[in-house]
């Protein structure tokens, strides 16, 4: 079969939506198939990274297009942006010819209606792998006004992407109760998390590597990695990091990219000692990176459930170490702690004593729960596992037929 993948990011960029859909790219080029990806040949979080406009990578046939690149900076220059990838974006499919399968993300916003309405035009069969709800998720965080002509434009386009798909892929049950809420035919929708990433591993040489690099041996690292994003509110942790300042043996790392990620840079690792940023990090060092954290740090912005996935609790379990998790209950981060035995403390927004206490409870019995049975929690994630169920979800001719992911209310009691 031929497939068109569309998204925003794709390998090299190391952004999440960039590494699932590189996988699940890969596992389809293993499976004989042929893929086509069309990306940004700039870097998602860093616009001055270039790539190349076309090449053939690991058997894929990969096009790249440029768009304009005024930043993030401000709401109007992410538009213009998005708005400038999606015209290119149609520009390069019309010169295209017909594919079997069309897959989209959801990197830029609403990518999905370039891909419901080329599969139309063509007879291809429509995959939505929904990795976030947009406009949804603008509207949650005041960006949007519900009631605005522009919400209910990108509303009704966002419906348009659902009722056309063949396909819907969910990440959780919170996400797919939201889209069945729209309307949608449950019948349509699978729930399928993301998966552990196969070169992400708990590795003690690499640890320590890291940490001597860096100055914190006999240190205990709180870490959070990934996207910082308003949607993952990390104001709580931040007030820990203050309150504990005076005890030099707790660091705080922050690594990744995004707005918030910035204005920790800028405006909070210069007043306290106890914080440290660091950009995104190759794939490759992921692993050294991970396994150096003593407590991992996940964050749910309470309104955000649903509409976005806290997909770094995968590569957590990989690695082993315990949680804390800042956010709403029930939750699916809970769901994974609960199904794999995750070591998770979990606090609410705004709870700064309790973030403090987990921290230091965390310290104090990081020698019982370290590292214990990582690779066999992480099993139910694996990419050996989850991805196999991808290709067969959307190489499938009836969605009616689609592998289910088991409730995870279920599988965690």
């Amino acid at each position: 079969m031929t497939f068109l993948l569309l998204n925003q990011t794709f390998h090299p960029d190391r952004v999440a939506t960039a590494q699932y859909l590189t996988d699940a790219a890969q596992a389809l080029v293993a499976q004989g198939h042929s893929v086509t990806v069309v990306a940004s040949a700039r870097g998602y979080d860093d616009t001055s990274a270039k790539f190349e406009a076309r090449e053939t990578w690991s058997g894929i046939d990969i096009h790249r297009i440029r768009p304009l690149a005024f930043g993030k900076s401000s709401r109007w220059r992410r538009a213009l942006d998005f708005t400038s990838y999606l015209v290119l974006c149609v520009l390069k499919l019309a010169r295209m010819p017909r594919f079997d399968v069309v897959i989209t993300l959801t990197s830029p916003p609403l990518i999905s209606v370039v891909g419901a309405v080329v599969s139309r035009l063509r007879g291809s069969r429509f995959v939505f792998w929904v990795m976030d709800l947009n406009p949804d998720e603008a509207i949650a965080a005041g960006w949007l006004k519900p009631e605005s002509l522009t919400a209910r434009l990108l509303m009704w386009l966002l419906s348009f992407s659902l009722r056309r798909a063949d396909q819907i892929v969910a990440l959780d049950r919170f996400m797919a109760d939201i889209i069945a809420g729209k309307g949608i035919d449950r019948q349509r929708i699978a729930v399928l998390p993301p998966w552990c990433h196969d070169t992400i591993r708990f590795d003690r040489r690499e640890r320590d590597a890291f940490r001597k690099a860096r100055g914190w041996e006999g240190k205990f690292v709180v870490m959070y990695a990934g996207n910082h994003s308003p949607c993952n509110p990390l104001d709580t942790v931040i007030e820990a990091a203050k309150s504990l300042q005076d005890e030099t043996a707790i660091r705080f790392c922050f690594i990744g990219g995004g707005s918030v990620f910035r204005a920790i840079k800028s405006d909070v690792a210069p007043r306290l000692l106890n914080v440290v940023c660091l950009p995104y990090l190759p794939r490759e060092e992921l692993s050294a990176a991970l396994s150096a954290a003593d407590l991992h740090v996940v964050t749910l912005g309470d309104i955000f459930r649903g509409l976005i996935h806290p997909s770094k609790v995968y590569n957590v379990l990989k690695v082993g170490a315990p949680v804390l998790y800042v956010g709403p209950e029930p939750s699916h981060v809970m769901d994974v702690a609960r199904a794999t035995g995750l070591s998770t403390w979990r606090c609410r927004h705004g709870d700064v004593a309790g973030a403090v206490e987990a921290v230091r409870t965390a310290k104090a019995r990081t020698s019982e729960h370290f590292r214990i049975g990582a690779c066999d929690r992480a099993m139910p994630f694996a990419a050996d596992y989850l991805l196999p169920r991808f290709v067969e979800l959307v190489t499938k001719s009836h969605a009616s037929s689609a592998p289910k992911w088991p409730d995870s209310r279920t599988s965690a009691s």
